[in-house]
């Protein structure tokens, strides 16, 4: 009786580690989807911003139109995180990528990370955006103030 339990209690050890093993082999093989789809995704909108050239069609700065503060200047996001504004002989420099949202929303969101060390118009572009909506020829930004709560909206178009 006694050996007979002991062999009943091996077989519950044994069908507990398969049953854990199978689903730490789920939630493994979940996580590498849901991060191969993150990194789709980024890939996908790194190509579609280093094809050709893009435009400003709206910046509103804490619910301020400063959308032609922009106007003329075409964009170049090149595949190296180099990002290129010119308008005419006008030039400014700056860096750009996108990269999963490390805050405190959503672990499928993305930033999309503009930096320009500028101290003209072009410092309000510098920051981690939020992607709201993108295609092949739009991609439309917003970013919320952590300090006085404004709502800043950015969206480029290919031109």
């Amino acid at each position: 009786m006694l050996l007979q339990l002991n062999f009943q209690m091996e077989n519950l050890r044994t069908r507990i580690l398969q049953t854990a093993l199978i689903l730490l082999v789920f939630a493994i093989g979940g996580c590498e989807d849901e991060s191969n789809s993150t990194q789709s995704e980024i890939n996908q909108i790194t190509e579609d911003m280093t094809s050709g050239t893009w435009k400003i069609t709206e910046f509103i700065d804490s619910g301020d139109d400063d959308t032609s503060d922009f106007t003329g200047y075409l964009f170049t996001f090149n595949s190296s995180g180099s990002l290129v504004a010119t308008k005419g002989s006008t030039t400014y420099t700056g860096n750009w990528s996108v990269t999963e949202d490390s805050g405190d929303d959503s672990p499928d969101d993305l930033d999309f990370n503009i930096f320009f060390n500028l101290t003209n118009q072009f410092e309000d572009l510098n920051d981690d955006w939020d992607i709201v909506t993108h295609t092949s020829t739009k991609i439309q930004l917003i970013d919320v103030s952590g300090g006085n709560g404004g709502t800043d909206n950015l969206t480029f178009e290919k031109n």
